[in-house]
């Protein structure tokens, strides 16, 4: 007989996820600590060494449906496991690369093995809490800037002290060591976790839908393409706020807050981080008890009005920092509220590969970036925060009045398949 997992079981499972995603967050945001000894090194030029954080970036998020596709059929364990191994030899491989094409084939490696790490995560965090997916997908993300938080600082150190190979060769083999060590105490739940009662404000099916079921529907592609118009937002932002904040003037003015005093950019950043980490949860909490569409519709509404501040007063250094707060602090719930949109619409039973097969539109989103470059060349910053604030009004739009609409219907057509007539044949489950 099957047996039942404990109640502590599924926070347990939550924490060695978050602590797994901990553990490759230096793979994308530790990267930019390594960029200069590079070149200081070899005389490459930035733009060739960052040419592998964006094959790091492109393998990471497409090949997770595929990590996912594993998952869903094997369980956890063994892909985290792998997963492992592949970034501490992405890593390894760094710290010996004295050629570009090693760097290249090292930023393959990595992405695999984060790809297999964050897709499972995520994906088991869904399947352990249908009745908190919000919050636990928002958990579970929140540890991937967790860990650059923590450990960037010695990195950093490191650096300095001994050289970028031994930063490599070192924080490689132990962030490797402790996501295989981990991979051994995931699993999926032994049986289907039922949804409670005081829950069912959520419309949730009550059909497990397939990859190939899924991507057939128009529900998906509505929830694609706002990802994609939110994460594109984000990942210019992201990527422009040192040039913004230069061409504003503020980069480096210093300013004082909680007691401390710097750089107007180095704070915005530092506070962004933060923000980010704690938004991730907080929006996925939130919407676990308002809603999904209706969590959305207010965090993209003040993505966009934060972009408005931005533009009409950024040029004031604290008004740039807070205003990036902001627009950082909403923007990382996606990152929770599709996750758990995805677990909501199409079930427990594939949900890893089918919130892999969404986390894809950041991919998408990510070939966009460059645009931003040639657009605030052109025509200046403010073009650029105008598509920003665009996109997150469409989104908010989309989310009130096209998705949960489109949702209500598609999920009303579950009941029938969940509740038969007597005499019908059950569908599973």
């Amino acid at each position: 007989m099957e047996r039942q997992d404990s109640p502590s079981a599924k926070w347990w499972q939550l924490a060695f996820g978050v602590l797994c995603m901990a553990m490759i967050a230096n793979l994308q945001y530790g990267w930019t600590l390594f960029v200069d000894p590079i070149d200081a090194k070899f005389h490459w030029g930035r733009a060739a060494i960052q040419f592998a954080f964006t094959i790091f970036v492109a393998t990471e998020t497409w090949l997770v449906p595929i990590e996912a596709w594993f998952v869903d059929r094997y369980g956890p364990r063994i892909v985290v496991c792998f997963g492992g191994v592949m970034i501490a030899l992405a890593w390894v491989l760094n710290s010996q690369a004295t050629a570009l094409p090693l760097f290249y084939v090292a930023a393959v490696i990595g992405g695999i093995g984060a790809g297999s790490v964050y897709g499972t995560c995520v994906g088991n965090a869904l399947k352990w809490f249908p009745h908190r997916r919000g919050l636990a997908a928002g958990a579970t993300a929140a540890g991937f800037g967790a860990g650059a938080a923590v450990t960037v600082v010695p990195i950093a150190k490191m650096i300095a002290t001994t050289g970028y190979q031994d930063a490599f060769l070192y924080f490689g083999l132990g962030q490797g060591a402790i996501v295989v060590l981990l991979s051994f105490f995931l699993r999926k739940p032994s049986l289907a976790v039922p949804v409670q009662r005081k829950t069912l404000r959520l419309p949730q099916t009550k059909v497990d839908r397939s990859p190939r079921e899924a991507v057939r529907t128009p529900v998906f592609w509505v929830m694609y393409a706002m990802f994609v118009m939110v994460a594109a937002g984000g990942l210019m932002a992201a990527a422009q706020i040192a040039p913004i904040a230069h061409d504003f003037k503020v980069a480096d003015v210093p300013v004082s807050m909680f007691g401390l005093q710097m750089a107007a950019l180095t704070m915005a950043i530092s506070l962004d981080r933060i923000f980010d980490g704690f938004g991730r949860p907080f929006f996925g909490y939130v919407s676990d008890n308002i809603g999904r569409e209706n969590t959305m519709f207010i965090a993209f509404s003040i993505a966009a009005l934060a972009i408005v501040l931005l533009l009409t007063a950024g040029t004031q250094p604290m008004v740039f920092v807070f205003a990036t707060a902001i627009y950082f602090g909403v923007f990382g719930e996606i990152y929770s509220l599709f996750p758990a949109t995805c677990g909501d619409t199409f079930g427990s039973k594939f949900a890893t590969t089918n919130a892999g097969l969404l986390y894809t539109a950041k991919g998408t989103a990510s070939f966009l970036v460059p645009v931003a470059s040639l657009i605030s060349a052109a025509y200046g910053w403010s073009a650029v925060f105008a598509i920003i604030i665009g996109l997150n009004v469409v989104a908010a739009v989309l989310a009130l009045f096209v998705l949960k609409p489109l949702r209500a219907r598609y999920l009303t057509d579950d009941v029938p398949a969940a509740a038969p007539f007597p005499g019908q044949p059950v569908r599973a489950a």
